[in-house]
């Protein structure tokens, strides 16, 4: 080793993702010298800390996926990771709500995939689902026990005092700006100096096909960012839901797939949505946000005119839920029609990285490119908050034991 910003690992990314990877990394190399880069001033900035804090059941997912593996597994991982960390969570369970009778099928199918997953779950017919949620409109749902709610944010913080108490280096404002590769490790230039690893890790969400880019890592995909917007429920409206209430997926919506729900946060506020509006900044959380770099790498790739001529009425119908209250509310009717426009108040958004290939398709599974002496995450959308423990694991898992 030379110098003091010489490290044997370096984790770029201090989300809920990297910064698992990092627990377990220090756990299998106790002795390396390890750094994490996080370029914001806290940890779990972006998608870790703004989303809807629920702790995922795994039942969307294809049986063999990526995403079913690590969500079945990070469910447990993540309310033992909360129990031994006394850490505030619930295990609160959920229903899915069939409304109307085309709905019926794709809840039997999504019954069918739990079974195959090994799943405690229990069909619900009209009373039932009364009896779960008095104010839901639904001819039938499926209870499934497993899931819950935790506050995401407080999880990184926890993460991060584990790898600092296990000897790593954690270091906030640290932005990576290039890579210089020599033999036998790289050179990471950042806003705060250079810091030298011998295997780096790059974890870093909505900007990790930049980030890939950098170690000339050659992908068949583009990050593009969709916005999700939310209401919550006044606190004398928060009656009207018990837990999360989700409707049954819609797949011909790649947006928003699982469509817009509630769900009582770990807080008792009770938040309704998200839509999905395409973002005109990476990082863009307010309509008005705007990026010409961002905007131009999505109006000159391939692959975004692909999809729009897909999915162009889909995402229209999305923006218009953007701008009008009135239409929100009216897709929040089909599970509870007594919510009028007065009984939400604007909640924070987030804003979701959805990898893109050229051809408009998205890459619908959590997608690790290895490099040489690096090792690149470069699609980890929603469940990779549940999934996170067991994610960092298998990465770790799959680093030489000579690097």
């Amino acid at each position: 080793m030379k110098g003091n910003n010489m490290y044997d690992f370096a984790i770029i990314g201090g989300g809920i993702v990297g910064l698992a990877t990092g627990m377990a990394l220090t756990a299998r190399f106790p002795n390396a010298k390890f750094v994490l880069l996080e370029k914001e001033a806290e940890f779990g900035r972006h998608q870790s800390g703004s989303n809807s804090g629920v702790i995922h059941s795994g039942i969307y997912y294809k049986p063999g996926s990526l995403k079913a593996k690590y969500c079945l597994q990070g469910a447990h991982s993540m309310v033992e990771f909360c129990q031994q960390n006394d850490i505030n969570h619930k295990v609160c369970g959920k229903i899915i709500v069939a409304t109307e009778n085309k709905e019926l099928p794709h809840l039997n199918n999504l019954f069918e995939r739990g079974l195959e997953h090994g799943m405690a779950l229990k069909r619900l017919n009209q009373d039932q689902v009364k009896e779960f949620e008095p104010h839901v409109n639904g001819l039938a749902g499926l209870h499934i026990p497993s899931t819950g709610v935790v506050n995401y944010k407080q999880v990184c913080k926890k993460m991060a005092a584990i790898i600092q108490n296990a000897g790593g280096h954690l270091q906030l404002g640290a932005e990576v700006r290039s890579v210089k590769p020599y033999s036998g490790h790289f050179a990471l230039e950042t806003t705060l100096g250079a810091f030298e690893a011998r295997y780096v890790i790059t974890c870093a969400g909505l900007q990790s096909d930049r980030v890939a880019r950098l170690f000339n890592i050659k992908l068949n995909a583009r990050i593009f960012p969709f916005r999700g917007e939310y209401y919550e429920l006044k606190p004398e409206k928060r009656f009207l839901a018990n837990g999360p209430i989700y409707p049954v997926p819609n797949p011909a919506s790649p947006f928003s797939f699982l469509g817009v729900h509630f769900t009582r946060m770990i807080d008792d506020s009770v938040h309704a949505g998200p839509n999905a509006v395409l973002s005109l900044k990476r990082e863009g959380y307010r309509k008005t946000d705007f990026s010409l770099p961002d905007v131009l790498d999505t109006i000159t790739y391939p692959g975004f005119w692909e999809l729009a001529l897909k999915h162009g009425k889909s995402e229209i119908a999305e923006v218009a839920r953007s701008f009008s209250k009135k239409i929100f509310t009216v897709s929040l009717n089909k599970l509870i029609p007594e919510i009028q426009e007065a009984d939400l108040l604007p909640s924070s958004s987030g804003v979701r990285a959805v990898a893109l290939l050229k051809n408009g398709a998205l890459v619908d599974d959590f997608l690790i490119v290895h490099g040489e002496r690096s090792m690149h995450v470069c699609n980890a959308p929603s469940p990779a908050a549940t999934a996170s423990i067991e994610i960092g694991k298998a990465i770790v898992a799959q680093i030489p034991e000579q690097a």
